[in-house]
């Protein structure tokens, strides 16, 4: 049986590898041994399996002669298949893409995770395109959420393989994107962290879009520290500059409109018991409504979603071509209707969206948000594949409460907070105006230990 080097977190296994007690190849060896023994193979659409060794071999060869690139160094880390990697297609989740030219070059911030001393283990399986929060794909298979006991239930989307092979312990972190929940929701539903960045904190060169006024990057990780340290070596940094501050005198607002509507008792139950133990620690809370989030949806009811406009203008020839038939009938049919937004729509959203985020921001101020990430636990996988009704209405749902964030140009953290029906994992998400993210992930590493209690 291989080591579980997977099922560490960065900061623990950082430890092993600086200290001579683990070596990179061992790490990276014993890393794709457990992907080979794993039974669900659609977590992965790819493995990297030679460029891994390479990366491993030189991490072992920089420590042994006393040149350790840092924290990082030796390493593994997945990549969602959104990101660019120097001579392979990418494909986005999708068939359509998958004969298209290789990449003459890796994304930026693969670069720059690589010169840090990581290894590029693999890509990890996705909603089609990234346009769904559940993480069903009938082209790669739909990874399951592996803190399932009962019955398979959905991993979260649109990074879902990431999710999972994080939370199966197959690596200690995982890259995703986040355009409207896509980090933060896989994170809630497999009872890891998630992290999105404000848009525009990391290089987007060389990642495919959704909607690119929206489209943030973030890790799914163990910890918040993991995802401080990945997130220092994404901007560049040689090492993490963030604090814990402390939880003394910290001012939370937990909106009273929109979040909670339709949430589970036992989500519900979680998020209150971890606001208890945060004001028990020193954090004050205030109850308000924010009018924003109506304001929101309305936009959506009267104009479609940005989200969906964006969208559609990326895919409108392929979806009036034959690539059509071989996508995804249910991304085909929700992006169509970015069709009926039109430029006047478009723009009187951009319009609205920038007032909105100004009146949000003289609102919260300095304060962070909390309410819970997804209203709901992993639903099984089983119904939504066969019902087109109900897979629409549970994406809604699911992505109701990031979508905000994303909207509003926040940046955001889910940490697992408890259990829900059937023992799945239930998320708090804290959230901060934009760039605001030292402050963010400062108060959630001194927050993470009283969010989580007892929840492994």
């Amino acid at each position: 049986m291989s080591k579980s080097f997977g099922a560490m977190s960065v900061a623990q296994l950082s430890v092993l590898i600086q200290g001579g007690a683990a070596d990179p190849v061992e790490v990276a060896e014993a890393v794709f041994d457990s992907i080979a023994n794993y039974a669900d193979k659609a977590v992965f659409t790819t493995l990297l399996e030679s460029r891994a060794m390479e990366e491993a071999r030189a991490s072992s060869r920089r420590l042994r002669e006393g040149r350790s690139l840092g924290l990082l160094d030796g390493i593994p880390i997945a990549w969602k298949d959104l990101f660019d990697i120097e001579g392979l297609p990418t494909t986005a989740g999708s068939v359509v893409l998958a004969e298209d030219m290789p990449a003459k070059r890796d994304a930026a911030v693969v670069a720059l995770l690589r010169q840090a001393g990581m290894v590029a283990v693999g890509r990890t399986n996705m909603s089609e395109f990234a346009f769904s929060g559940l993480g069903i794909n009938p082209h790669y298979g739909t990874p399951v959420n592996p803190r399932s006991l009962d019955l398979p239930r959905i991993p979260g989307g649109s990074s879902s393989g990431a999710g999972v092979a994080v939370a199966a312990g197959l690596v200690p972190v995982a890259m995703g994107t986040d355009t409207g929940g896509s980090v933060r929701i896989p994170a809630a539903f497999n009872g890891i962290v998630g992290y999105k960045a404000t848009r525009g904190r990391h290089a987007m060169a060389g990642v495919y879009p959704l909607a690119k006024s929206l489209d943030s990057l973030g890790p799914l990780c163990r910890s918040v520290r993991d995802a401080v340290w990945i997130d220092a070596a994404m901007r560049g940094l040689t090492a993490p500059d963030v604090v814990a501050h402390p939880l003394q005198g910290l001012e939370l607002i937990v909106p009273e409109n929109i979040v909670f509507d339709g949430a589970e008792v036992g989500v519900v139950a979680a998020f209150e018991a971890a606001l208890g133990r945060l004001q028990k620690a020193g954090a004050k809370v205030a109850r308000t409504i924010i009018p924003a989030f109506n304001e929101i949806f309305d936009l959506m009811t009267r104009y479609g979603p940005l989200v969906t406009a964006e969208a559609f203008a990326l895919h409108q020839e392929r979806l009036a071509g034959p690539d059509a038939d071989r996508m995804d009938h249910r991304v085909v049919m929700r992006t169509r209707l970015g069709s009926k937004t039109t430029l006047p729509d478009y723009l009187a959203i951009l319009e609205a969206r920038s007032r909105l985020i100004a009146d949000v921001e003289r609102l919260v101020g300095d304060r962070l948000l909390a309410f819970p990430t997804v209203a709901h636990v992993a639903p099984p996988i089983g119904p939504l594949a066969q019902d087109d009704e109900l897979f629409f209405a549970t994406n809604n749902k699911t992505l109701r409460n990031t979508a905000l964030g994303n909207f509003l140009d926040w940046c955001g953290v889910s940490i697992p907070c408890g259990t829900g029906v059937s023992g799945m994992p239930v998320g708090l998400l804290l959230s901060a105006t934009a760039h605001r993210d030292e402050a963010l992930l400062g108060i959630a590493l001194a927050a993470e230990a009283v969010i989580r209690d007892n929840f492994a």
